[in-house]
């Protein structure tokens, strides 16, 4: 198989970023993982516009976390008004070691080659120069052989020391993973260790909250086609605050996605039901006068998102519960979405809802206000709710490429 390597470069004839003309497109850029600054500093030839409605180009980019840790960018470039019948894709991927310079400079040249024809249909075909590079024939592509066939590690530590006269905190955390991802399969593992210590200190003696947890969890997914997945998901953990001596549990599933997984950038709505053991030795006896149990327990979850011109939209509803006592129940709602109203003006939703009537694991007897007050132990709650909303309103000069960096560190 031969290789051949086609080099786009686009050359512009760079004016002062102070002057404009007629033929300049106006963007509305939609990128939550772009440098907007950097963009507006060295893209000449373009306005840049707060209303996607006055926008001769819309630019969407969507981003999903690719297999060696890094980030796929899908560029969608779609043309309105006098250029409403144009429209481009493009997409990159970076890698899990590349610094944010490198990942900026990607996202501007891929920028530039997105807009070329944009350029070109509106006559500033001067202002471009396009140069390729095609190797020689006779050079045999060589197989990329992956030392590591794939695979991704990872191995953090993280620490938090904080301290006043009368209260001091510890915080440590190591944990590791590993994973390996190809289109017919994505494996993960991870075990992760914490200790938090609380110390406050009073005349009579000091009170002393110390919280352990260890954790080892693993998935194993597999593709069977366009719209059917089937995983295996397990772990191992240790938790004070949760009262487990230790808890072991395994638990197969099946996905189905109604739409093409080759569409999720852009939308998704999947349906999974997973059902397993669970064998729970507690610290303390349980509410349920249990020292260690073997559990099934089975879920069902509905979850959806979707990323347009508009907007984005997210939400899910899953059921758990026991299949020895199905009153051990809970119910989960998460919502969150972001869109425009109308012009200059957007909203934002985001909002969860959960009822815990599965809490098999918590502690006999009360609280004492101590335990409560530090959280030293989990407690019985039949519910948990938050909800954040957002309403933003821009309005005066439609065109700004301006660019004041100063004093923001």
């Amino acid at each position: 198989m031969k290789k051949i390597l086609l080099i786009i470069t686009v050359i512009f004839s760079f004016q002062s970023f102070s002057q404009s003309s007629n033929s300049d497109l106006k963007l509305s850029l939609d990128c939550a993982k772009c440098d907007h600054a950097y963009i507006k500093q060295n893209l000449s030839h373009v306005n840049f516009v707060r209303d996607q409605k006055f926008a001769d180009v819309y630019i969407l980019v969507r981003t999903q976390k690719n297999g060696s840790g890094g980030i796929k960018y899908m560029f969608e470039l779609q043309g309105q008004h006098k250029y409403k019948k144009m429209r481009n894709r493009l997409n990159f991927s970076t890698k899990s070691d590349d610094t944010k310079a490198e990942v900026r400079n990607l996202i501007f040249e891929y920028l530039k080659l997105g807009l070329v024809k944009f350029w070109l249909r509106s006559g500033n075909d001067d202002i471009i120069s396009v140069q390729l590079k095609k190797e020689d024939n006779n050079v045999v592509e060589e197989e990329i052989k992956d030392p590591w066939n794939q695979w991704v590690f990872n191995i953090g530590f993280r620490g938090n020391f904080r301290g006043e006269e009368i209260k001091q905190t510890k915080y440590l955390n190591y944990n590791t993973s590993a994973k390996r991802v190809t289109e017919k399969n994505k494996l993960f593992l991870r075990i992760s260790r914490s200790s938090d210590k609380k110390t406050f200190k009073k005349d009579d003696g000091d009170i002393i909250n110390n919280q352990k947890a260890t954790s080892f969890y693993f998935s194993d997914v597999f593709s069977l086609n366009n719209h059917w997945s089937l995983g295996f998901f397990g772990g191992a953990q240790e938790s004070t605050y949760r009262n487990y001596n230790l808890s072991l549990w395994i638990k197969p599933a099946i996905e189905y996605n109604f739409f093409d997984y080759k569409q999720s950038f852009k939308k998704q709505l999947v349906i999974s039901y997973r059902v397993g053991a669970m064998q729970n030795n507690y610290i303390e006896t349980t509410i349920f006068n249990k020292d260690k149990e073997l559990l099934w327990e089975h879920s069902l979850n509905l979850g959806g998102a979707i990323q347009q011109k508009w907007g984005n939209f997210s939400g899910e509803v899953s059921y758990r519960s026991f299949l020895h006592d199905t009153a051990l129940r809970a119910f989960s709602f998460d919502l969150g979405t972001n869109f425009r109203l109308f012009k200059g003006f957007s909203l934002s939703l985001n909002g969860s809802y959960d009822i815990t009537d599965n809490q098999v694991n918590l502690a006999g007897g009360n609280l004492s206000l101590e335990e409560l007050l530090l959280a030293q132990k989990q407690a019985q709650s039949g519910y948990k709710y938050s909800f954040r909303f957002g309403l933003n309103y821009s309005f005066g000069s439609m065109y700004n490429t301006i660019v004041n960096p100063r004093f923001n560190f």
